[in-house]
């Protein structure tokens, strides 16, 4: 009895379709390349090794996100690191900097919705070498901008027999349907706000 049962929840699960995906409408939390680190000189013109100030990178992002009927809302919460350079004084004093950082949302992949400005205090303990800061970024869109219509959501989810005429056709290989889940998908992107010579110099690394 118990070897049949378990054959039994065997073969239910052999049911189930692998190749069946969720799709959230929670958007993605990523970095951009590029714009994860920021190094600081003194002097702020030199870009030689033993000039580094400081360098400072994002790190452990962690995202809530929370979809209801109406709303997607998606908290975002992360650390900034830094390194600064030892000095001749073994006693460092304790000091504190303020980075700017951007949170950006962009649709599609290339359509930039909306930008904001931020920052993040890092503050270096007396006698440390190392810093850190917290930040926090919001993120709410409106439930219908996240979903694709309902035409797309049928073709994506029929079932299809083995004899249909299109049982072997991908329904995202056609541009209609492409489009319109492009158009619902967003990210969220987080990074330092650079100037054009941290950028290029962040690019040349």
């Amino acid at each position: 009895m118990r070897v049949a049962l378990l054959l039994l929840l065997v073969l239910a699960a052999c049911q189930k379709n692998p190749l069946r995906v969720t799709r959230s409408p929670c958007p993605a939390v990523a970095i951009p390349y590029h714009v994860g680190q920021l190094t600081r000189f003194d002097p702020p013109e030199s870009r030689n090794a033993d000039a580094i100030d400081f360098v400072a990178q994002i790190v452990n992002i962690e995202s809530v996100c929370t979809p209801t009927d109406a709303r997607v809302a998606t908290d975002i919460r992360f650390e900034v690191t830094a390194v600064r350079r030892a000095s001749a004084d073994p006693a460092l004093p304790a000091r504190d900097v303020v980075l700017p950082l951007f949170v950006s949302l962009v649709q599609g992949g290339n359509v930039l919705v909306a930008k904001q400005a931020t920052a993040v205090r890092v503050s270096f303990p007396q006698g440390a070498l190392r810093g850190r800061g917290t930040g926090a970024a919001r993120s709410e869109l409106a439930r219908a901008v996240v979903t694709p219509p309902p035409e797309v959501v049928a073709r994506l989810s029929r079932e299809r027999k083995p004899t249909d005429p299109d049982a072997l056709v991908d329904p995202m290989s056609d541009p209609v349907v492409r489009a319109a889940i492009r158009a619902t998908s967003f990210e969220v992107l987080l990074g330092f706000q650079l100037d054009d010579a941290s950028l290029a110099y962040n690019v040349a690394r």
